[in-house]
């Protein structure tokens, strides 16, 4: 498998250092809900991580919430409550939207506020190695004591500090420099006691806290947006690696942004759209689909048209799974020529699909060929299928889209109420009783369940 190095910006072949591959993505600030662009990074992280273990590899996952910094301070004040309630209610949101775009839990979902004794300890190393400096109630990290300062984002240092600038009442020897440790400005503020009085820590240092406690010294894969290279990779790279002394990351991983009007989507220019308004129009599902439809590194542009095409592709997908759940049901006869042809068909589609996310993670190719298969898969078992053919389509196949996240849901399906009903309505069908039988279609239909009379019988779906 080959990933793209922002590092060394080339493709790399990856292979993890031991057997399990530990893996850090940045997570979300969790002062409110997280919007598309939010999404994408924990759509792909979530399916890298999926691929790696489909291949094979053990996978010790850690994405962080940053649960305390000047976003949720403001938000607490704003709404009358504490940071940490803030947090807990966004947390518990962020979970609601993952889930539902079939994002799986990390590992580990360590907090910042968790964190706080390791924060303070790599602080006190990064000063007694004279890479850091007090200046009142604040510590800085001095970038001049980091000769490889820039190396990840492979920017003209000299260029960025003839333009930088040095914010007010920030008192650092060079632009570069960035805060680990925050001194309390007012008495109400959110603190922790520390060397250095009653503080919170900087945003950067928390990342460097969490992968040094949760996976080590030194980790496989470290990911997160394209907006994170510079500064906040950057600067963990350099924290990270003045107080350990070892390199942090083997591989960094940065996902393209969102672009709505050919403006990157952000929170702080206001063409952002959240994800839970936009599943609430076209489904989850949807949203995943257009999160992984095009390379995970290449922008992508935001619009209704194109989250239509999604929703309408997920339902080509759940369409043909419903297809192959009842064609099992009414699986009979030997295999024929055309279905031995479709599983050799399968097969090599199969085969390209996995070149395709061996190149680094390339899920628009792949999805490519999953419909290549899909339109096969419709075409044979149209007027009925084999139980060898079946078989085949459920080890082929049906992986390939649950790997992806698409597989079909039942969790939230009676399916033996739904059948029992199909059941009573033939019975009613039989009986001449079509009152009863229209009764009972509408009120599936109420529930969001379609049935479809076929020659071979009813097939029902949710919508």
């Amino acid at each position: 498998m080959k990933l793209f190095n922002t590092l060394t910006r080339q493709k790399e072949e990856f292979i993890p250092r031991n057997n399990e591959v530990k893996m850090y993505v940045c997570g979300p600030t969790v002062y409110n809900y997280f919007h598309i662009g939010n999404a994408r990074c924990f759509v792909v992280f979530d399916m890298l991580r999926r691929y790696l273990e489909y291949r094979g590899n053990k996978v010790t996952f850690v994405q962080n919430f940053t649960d305390v910094d000047d976003k949720l301070i403001r938000a607490a004040k704003e709404n009358g409550c504490t940071v940490p309630d803030i947090a807990e209610k966004y947390i518990g949101e962020y979970f609601t939207d993952a889930h539902g775009l079939g994002v799986h839990d990390a590992t580990i979902h360590p907090r910042a506020t968790e964190n706080i004794d390791k924060i303070i300890e790599i602080v006190q190393e990064l000063i007694n190695k004279g890479h850091a400096y007090v200046s009142g109630n604040d510590v800085y990290f001095d970038s001049q004591s980091f000769s490889e300062y820039g190396k990840l984002s492979h920017h003209n240092m000299d260029e960025l500090e003839a333009g930088a600038r040095i914010d007010v009442n920030e008192i650092k020897k060079h632009p570069f420099d960035f805060a680990l440790w925050k001194g309390r400005k007012e008495d109400s503020e959110i603190s922790w006691t520390s060397p250095w009085g009653e503080g919170r820590p900087g945003w950067h240092i928390e990342c460097s806290a969490m992968v040094n406690r949760y996976l080590g010294t030194e980790i496989d894969i470290h990911g997160g947006g394209v907006d994170l290279i510079f500064p906040h990779h950057e600067n963990e790279i350099a924290q990270s690696e003045c107080a350990t002394g070892s390199c942090l990351a083997k591989f960094w991983l940065h996902n393209g942004h969102i672009n709505v009007d050919n403006k990157k989507m952000s929170k702080s220019a206001g063409n952002f759209f959240l994800v839970r308004d936009a599943a609430g129009k076209y489904g989850y599902k949807a949203v995943r689909f257009f999160l992984l439809s095009s390379h995970y590194r290449s922008p992508i542009n935001y619009s209704d048209d194109i989250l239509s095409q999604a929703s309408a592709a997920v339902e080509r997908l759940d369409n043909c799974l419903g297809n192959i759940e009842f064609a099992a049901k009414n699986a009979l006869g030997e295999i024929t020529e055309r279905e031995k042809g479709s599983i050799a068909l399968l097969e090599a589609k199969k085969l390209s699909f996995v070149e395709a996310m061996e190149d680094d993670l390339n899920t628009a190719d792949a999805i490519g060929y999953l419909f290549e298969m899909t339109r096969d898969i419709n075409s044979v078992i149209s007027s009925g299928a084999s139980v060898e053919y079946i078989e085949a389509v459920k080890n082929i196949y049906i992986p390939l889209c649950e790997l992806l996240g698409f597989g079909k849901e039942t969790d939230d399906v009676d399916v033996e109420y739904i059948e029992g009903m199909i059941a009573k309505r033939a019975e009613a069908k039989k009986a001449k009783d079509f009152a009863q039988a229209d009764a009972i279609r509408n009120e599936l239909l109420e529930k969001g369940i379609v049935l479809e009379d076929t020659r071979q019988g009813v097939k029902w779906k949710k919508v």
